[in-house]
């Protein structure tokens, strides 16, 4: 797709017109980032066939669309957003200034496990408060802290206390590892992606894209077990047989099996996290709780292994029959539903591991609530090595979450 030209004729600039940067416009308006990234990618294909776009013109096409999606306060705030808005610049502990940013600051508390919707209120009343007080300029330690009382004054000392948790670890540079695990259809990829967006990790990995590189490079007569699903696994175990069909032990096998191959590669995305020292997300249904003790406990990373779920029959049923049309390269709905036992029996096998082994189950019934609950548990893995006070976190340190 060619780049369309966005032309401002009052600064005379012509600049290529970028999804990102009109996705964070809209998310400081006041959309959920999912919801400006949709807004942003159907303005890109409703220009993608013209050469340039004015400035004016684009603004209106946004504004257009707001309004037919009936988000009057946000058309408001984002029409209002060029119109004298005063920026508040934050200065860090070096001395380099930046704009105070509304939507950075409300993922940042997001981050803590807090809703979007008190998030949203916390950021814009810190904005609103140093306005009113006529604070343009503010150093970052001078931020964290009146977002540490806001918090603990509006929604208690609990959420304050995350927060201060949060800010400390960014301090700390220390990389974070989330492992994601759970059986097909729980909505794995999709929890990781909105993780990955709020904590601003941009590593992660999929053991389905694993098994993909594997089975190219090793082919199905030599190594059969990998080039199936991992809930049919079994099927190709030797000696086995359509009679064997039911047997929950050899299901349970299979998938072992298959997840022992996947655990090489695994292992090596993770090392390599490790010493580059960057976070990652490595998320799919071979993330199995032997995993952990496979990872070498030589690096001051933090790792957090959390097995996502689906508790009840009938959703877990509903999001299955979705994946067709979500994702049709995985192959039709019908496949998964024609196979629901061993998924459901495979599930179970994964939580019963996950609770022998102490890790964390997070019930996804609903994507917000179960990330915020993500959220919270990667806090608690944070706390345990947390001994800081509010005063030394907030003192003159880098900061990354402002």
């Amino acid at each position: 797709m060619a780049k369309v030209i966005i032309v401002d004729s009052s600064e005379g600039t012509r600049i290529p017109f970028l999804r990102g940067i009109l996705t964070r416009s809209l998310s400081e308006a006041g959309l959920t980032f999912e919801q400006a990234y949709k807004l942003a990618s159907n303005v890109r294909d409703e220009i993608s066939s013209e050469a340039e776009v004015t400035t004016l013109s684009l603004r209106q096409r946004v504004s257009k669309l707001l309004k037919k999606m009936e988000f009057s306060e946000v058309l408001e705030n984002y029409e209002n957003s060029d119109r004298g808005r005063v920026t508040i610049q934050v200065r860090d502990h070096q001395g380099q200034t930046n704009p105070f940013s509304i939507s950075d600051h409300q993922r940042c508390l997001e981050s803590t496990g807090l809703s979007a919707e008190k998030s949203a209120s916390i950021s814009q009343e810190i904005y609103q408060q140093l306005i009113d007080e006529g604070r343009y300029k503010i150093d970052s330690n001078d931020l964290g802290m009146l977002t540490y009382t806001e918090l603990k004054n509006n929604f208690g000392a609990e959420a304050a206390r995350r927060y201060m948790v949060w800010v400390d670890y960014t301090h700390s540079g220390r990389p974070l590892i989330l492992l994601f695990g759970g059986t097909t259809g729980c909505g794995k990829s999709t929890i990781a992606t909105e993780v990955a967006h709020r904590l601003g990790i941009v590593r992660t990995q999929s053991t389905d894209m694993l098994r993909e590189v594997m089975r190219m490079m090793i082919p199905e007569r030599l190594l059969p077990i990998l080039h199936t699903s991992s809930f049919n696994a079994w099927r190709l175990l030797p000696g086995q047989s359509e009679q064997s069909e039911g047997n929950e032990s050899l299901m349970i096998s299979g998938y072992l099996n298959q997840t022992e191959l996947l655990s090489v590669p695994c292992e090596a995305v993770i090392q390599r996290a490790l010493r580059e020292r960057v976070s990652l997300i490595l998320e799919g249904i071979h993330v199995h709780p032997s995993l952990i003790g496979k990872i070498s406990d030589n690096s001051d990373a933090v790792i957090v292994p959390i097995m996502l779920a689906v508790i009840k029959p009938d959703q877990l049923k509903r999001q299955l029959s979705g994946r067709g049309v979500s994702a049709p390269a995985r192959g039709s709905s019908q496949k998964y539903l024609s196979e629901f036992n061993s998924i459901w029996s495979l599930q179970s096998f994964l939580l019963s591991e996950s609770d022998l082994s102490g890790i964390p189950i997070i019930n996804n019934d609903d994507k917000d609530k179960a990330t915020n609950r993500i959220m919270r548990t990667i806090i608690d893995a944070l706390s345990e090595n947390c001994d800081a006070s509010v005063k030394s976190v907030f003192a003159q340190q880098p900061d990354k979450t402002v």
